[in-house]
């Protein structure tokens, strides 16, 4: 025991500690302190005292202190703490949250932690809570194209329209192609996840060429009918026009959504078009490509299949496209469009007013 610490257990004072242990409602940290001063009431040394209770040095002699001077009742409460860290100011506050909405000094693109806790005078954790507190994300930017085609609403319905309600017995086909999908190898193997650690692959990698998709989602089944090409040239994408003929029900009519890439509205094109009356084109409005139904299995494509495929020819890369193609028609769903067209140009509307506002 600490110098100039006694610990005396009077007989009620012993009976006390020893209801506080019994009792199998009280708080942990009440029956610890009593094993302490019970244990050196029994002339326990401090290392044994530690070993029943299960408290460190300091502790222990924190709370035979505290009997001595206040005895059980002193075991039963804490003191209060010192207050922790004032408030921060409303002024400090309010230039925080003003400097944040403005642009940062020097060549700086936007504010860091530590560039504002420096600008301001307080530390960066406190920055962080107030950022927290009121939703602020500096470091993060959103991507966003904002249609100008002046046909957009009447477009848009159109697209819609025939997602929503097709037309009796015809195919609905969301039409597109993915350009420039590398065949990368890794130079090195990686390793396998594991508890307590992802799965790794090398930074670098080999490059064995490139390939083309062109793919066609019928809408009201969810399958797709996928080929993969060198180029995505007007001959390529006919190529793929007779490839679907030859798929598409006799006696259907077929309607084709397009975006406005130009191998789609080339002249041969159109004469193929001519040629086949019973396809019709729909192209979506200029820069609003997410319209087309099958960009969502061009994002399942890459995020399951191409973002961790290690392909060493352009033969493996188009057979693995192949295989999650055929994979994919095994359990395909149909496509189901939940936006109304009104809201759709409602928000667009509303972003063309905060741009125009802004600049």
């Amino acid at each position: 025991m600490r110098a100039g610490i006694i610990v005396t257990v009077t007989p009620d004072n012993r009976h006390r500690l020893e209801t506080i242990i019994r009792d199998r409602n009280r708080s942990q940290k009440h029956v610890r302190r009593a094993v302490v001063v019970l244990a050196t009431a029994e002339g326990c040394g401090t290392n044994e005292i530690m070993r029943r209770s299960g408290l460190s040095k300091p502790v222990v002699w924190r709370w035979q202190e505290r009997f001595m001077h206040a005895g059980v009742d002193g075991l039963l409460k804490d003191k209060t703490r010192k207050p922790g860290k004032p408030p921060v100011p409303a002024e400090t506050l309010q230039r925080v949250l003003d400097l944040t909405l403005c642009e940062p000094p020097g060549e700086a693109t936007h504010w860091t932690l530590r560039m504002m806790a420096k600008a301001v005078g307080i530390g960066a954790s406190t920055v962080q809570r107030i950022w927290k507190m009121h939703g602020l994300e500096p470091h993060r930017i959103r991507t966003f194209k904002l249609s100008k085609d002046p046909k957009f609403a009447e477009k848009l319905k159109d697209v819609v329209g025939l997602y929503v309600d097709p037309p009796a017995h015809a195919v609905v086909l969301s039409i597109d192609e993915k350009s420039q999908i590398q065949a990368l190898d890794r130079t090195q193997p990686g390793l396998p996840m594991k508890k307590g650690r992802c799965g790794t692959m090398t930074h670098d990698y080999k490059r064995h060429g490139t390939t083309t998709l062109f793919a066609a989602l019928n809408v009201l089944e969810g399958s797709v009918l996928g080929r993969c090409m060198q180029r995505h040239r007007h001959q390529e994408f006919i190529r793929f026009l007779n490839a679907i003929e030859a798929e598409m029900p006799a006696g259907k009519v077929v309607h084709v959504i397009l975006d406005n890439y130009g191998t789609h509205k080339h002249p041969k094109v159109m004469a193929w078009l001519a040629r086949h009356p019973r396809f019709t084109f729909h192209y979506t409005p200029t820069s609003a490509s997410w319209l087309n139904a099958v960009e969502g299995f061009f994002a399942k494509l890459t995020r399951r299949r191409l973002k961790r495929g290690v392909f060493r020819s352009i033969v493996d890369l188009q057979t693995a496209i192949h295989r999650f193609i055929a994979e994919t028609n095994q359990s395909s769903k149909p496509f189901v469009w939940t936006a109304h067209p009104q809201r759709v140009i409602a928000a667009v509307q509303r972003g063309k007013h905060v741009i125009e506002s802004i600049h």
